[in-house]
C-alpha cells in the first residue's frame, strides 16, 4: 500500500501531525507510528494549527485526514506513562470544543473531509473518523471505542455520534463491549462508504476527490454547511437559514457555469466563486 503523500506545506517541526497540499486538497496526516498514531498533547496543538490553517485556506476543496505507515489511522489518546497527565474528570473539564483532534466535533470546516483509513481506528480516532463525511477503508482496518475496558468514556463525540449515525443497537454493540469491528462491518452498519484491499486504498481516496472536484466548489461549501449547521432544527427551518455559504453559492459564478455548462453539452469549468 502507497504512503499518503509527502508534505509540500507544513510548519517548522510538525509535531506529530503534517500537512500537505496537492492539486486543491489538504492531505492531514497523523505521524506517530511508533505509537500507532496515538496523540498527546503536542500533536493535539499542531492539529488545531492545521485546521485552522485549512479553514483560511479558500483554494481547498477537500481534506483528507489519514494516519502514517500501515498499521494504524489512529489508536486515540496517548495512554503511556508519559502520555497520561489526567484525571477522567480532568480530561472532561478540559474537552476540546472541536473533538478529538480538532475535528470529531468540528463545525466550522466548510469542506469535505475525507477519513482515509488505513489500520487501527480507535478511541479517539474512530472519533475522528465521525467527523469525518466520507470514509474510505482498507479491508484490514479495525474500528472501536475501546474506551470502557480501561476505565474511561469516548467523551469526544463517541458516544453521541455513533448512536445518531447508525442504528441504536449496532451502536450499542460496539459502545457497552469495547469491541474491536472491522471494515466490512462497518460499511453494513453505513458508517463506512467503502472497503477495498489495502493497496487500493488511494486510488478509492482518489476516485472520491474526483466526484467532488466535478461539482461545483461553491455547492459543496455550501451543502457542508447547511449540514453541519442546523443539525439541530426541523428541516423546515434549517431551509430558512440564509447561510453565508449558502447565499454565496446561490449568487455565484459557479451557478450560472453549471447550467450554461449543461446547456452546451460539456464539462463545466467551475470559476469557485
Amino acid at each position: 500500500m502507497s504512503e499518503a503523500p509527502a508534505p509540500e506545506v507544513s510548519g517548522a517541526a510538525h509535531d506529530g501531525a503534517r500537512l500537505a497540499v496537492r492539486d486543491g486538497v489538504a492531505w492531514v496526516v497523523i505521524d506517530r507510528p511508533h505509537v500507532l498514531n496515538a496523540v498527546d498533547g503536542p500533536t493535539t496543538a499542531r492539529l488545531n494549527e492545521i485546521w485552522a490553517q485549512i479553514e483560511a485556506d479558500r483554494s481547498l476543496r477537500a481534506v483528507v485526514i489519514t494516519g502514517a505507515g500501515e498499521r494504524a489511522f489512529c489508536v486515540g489518546a496517548d495512554m503511556s506513562a508519559a502520555g497520561v497527565d489526567k484525571t477522567g474528570l480532568e480530561y472532561w473539564a478540559d474537552l476540546d470544543p472541536n473533538g478529538f483532534g480538532g475535528l470529531s466535533l468540528r463545525a466550522t470546516l466548510d469542506i469535505p473531509v475525507i477519513a482515509r483509513v488505513n489500520g487501527y481506528a480507535l478511541g479517539g480516532g474512530m472519533e475522528m473518523v465521525l467527523g469525518a463525511d466520507i470514509v474510505v477503508a482498507a479491508e484490514s482496518a479495525q474500528f472501536g471505542l475501546p474506551e470502557p475496558r480501561v476505565g474511561r468514556l469516548a467523551l469526544d463525540g463517541g458516544i453521541h455520534q455513533l448512536v445518531r449515525r447508525v442504528p441504536y443497537t449496532q451502536a450499542m454493540s460496539l459502545l457497552l463491549t469495547g469491541r474491536k469491528a472491522k471494515a466490512a462491518e462497518m460499511a453494513a452498519m453505513g458508517l463506512v462508504n467503502e472497503v477495498v484491499p489495502a493497496a487500493e486504498l488511494d486510488a478509492a481516496v482518489e476516485r472520491w476527490l474526483d466526484m467532488i472536484r466535478s461539482c461545483a466548489p461553491t455547492s459543496v461549501r455550501a451543502v457542508k454547511q447547511m449540514v453541519s449547521r442546523t443539525a439541530h432544527l426541523s428541516a423546515a427551518e434549517a431551509r430558512a437559514m440564509r447561510l453565508p455559504a449558502l447565499m454565496e453559492a446561490l449568487d455565484s459564478k459557479d451557478s450560472a457555469e453549471g447550467v450554461l455548462a449543461f446547456q452546451e453539452k460539456r464539462a463545466p469549468v467551475w470559476p469557485g466563486n
